[in-house]
């Protein structure tokens, strides 16, 4: 399997560079332009990356999105096994969650880009339309989840889930070219940084409650849900889509 794969990334990558045309003429001019500079100094050596609430906005978001991430990653098949009696052939379908999840995040952007595009809605409302589906919505699924005990049902609730965390790729992921245009990539490796402790964290800490709660998943799945709705009620108050930086 690992080299299937492996292999068709060479494949992909061979015919894209084979056949990838570049279709924009004027692309090359625009990337050959001068790019604005600006100098770190005049941000009072990277203080303003952490005062601002639309960043810690952001921030949050991004962290609260991974943590419901990480846990369906690192313990769903741990779960099926366990708790929805899943036999070994059941746990290729923990493969769907993700197939809807690249689905959606194609889809959500160019829905997002319609919005503001075709029928002029302001970019703030865009943005925070699509985080607040892509943490409260996966929060809701994640509460039904917990309360399933049919696998084909369950995998359904949780597909879904993923597949609604997708939106937040037209959210608050896309934010950081609203509010810091000539910093993003500063600010999303920030973001980035933040949002990799709840791999850290979510791994021993799922096991020492369920362990602890003498083999009961419903506390993992509460504080994964509570955290989404934690994150979209900061992220819908607090964002911005001015430049601050």
């Amino acid at each position: 399997m690992f080299y299937t794969f492996g292999a068709l990334g060479f494949i992909w990558c061979t015919l894209w560079l084979m056949l990838y045309i570049d279709v924009n003429p004027n692309l090359l001019e625009y990337e050959e332009e001068e790019p604005v500079k600006v100098s770190l100094d005049s941000l009072s050596h990277w203080k303003q990356f952490i005062q601002h609430w639309p960043l810690w906005a952001l921030y949050i978001a991004h962290f609260t999105m991974n943590w419901s991430n990480y846990i369906i990653m690192h313990w769903l098949p741990t779960y099926m096994k366990s708790s929805l009696k899943a036999e070994h052939k059941d746990i290729m379908y923990t493969a769907a969650p993700y197939i809807l999840n690249s689905i959606i995040g194609v889809a959500a952007g160019h829905v997002a880009d319609k919005l503001i595009s075709q029928y002029r809605w302001p970019i703030l409302k865009v943005r925070r339309l699509m985080t607040g589906i892509g943490l409260i919505g996966p929060g809701i699924f994640m509460l039904w989840f917990s309360n399933i005990d049919h696998l084909k049902l369950a995998l359904l609730c949780v597909t879904v889930s993923m597949g609604l965390s997708a939106c937040n790729s037209a959210g608050h992921l896309s934010n950081h070219a609203d509010v810091a245009p000539h910093f993003a990539g500063t600010t999303f490796a920030i973001s980035n940084t933040l949002a990799t402790i709840p791999g850290i964290l979510c791994g021993p800490l799922t096991a020492e409650l369920v362990m602890t709660s003498g083999g009961r998943w419903f506390p993992v799945f509460i504080i994964a849900a509570l955290m989404n709705f934690v994150g979209g009620i900061i992220y819908l108050t607090h964002s911005s889509d001015t430049p601050i930086l």
